[in-house]
């Protein structure tokens, strides 16, 4: 399946120490980074495939499934 990830919402503030810490520009990069489509088997492996792209926790996902 296809899904359009139109808005990704990261726990960038997590209990991770200083040095985790990452400025707004990066977060917004990595949020834009993960934008757009993406191919899955369901709801469940798009949130391992964007987590494991990413390398941060996913709080909030928006996606709209795209039909062929």
């Amino acid at each position: 399946m296809q899904f359009l990830v139109t808005d990704i919402k990261f726990d960038f503030n997590s209990d991770m120490p200083d040095y985790y810490s990452v400025s707004f520009d990066d977060q917004q990069l990595i949020i834009n980074d993960n934008l757009g489509v993406w191919e899955a088997d369901d709801e469940d492996d798009l949130v391992e495939e964007i987590t494991a792209n990413a390398g941060w926790c996913i709080l909030s996902l928006d996606y709209e499934i795209q039909l062929k």
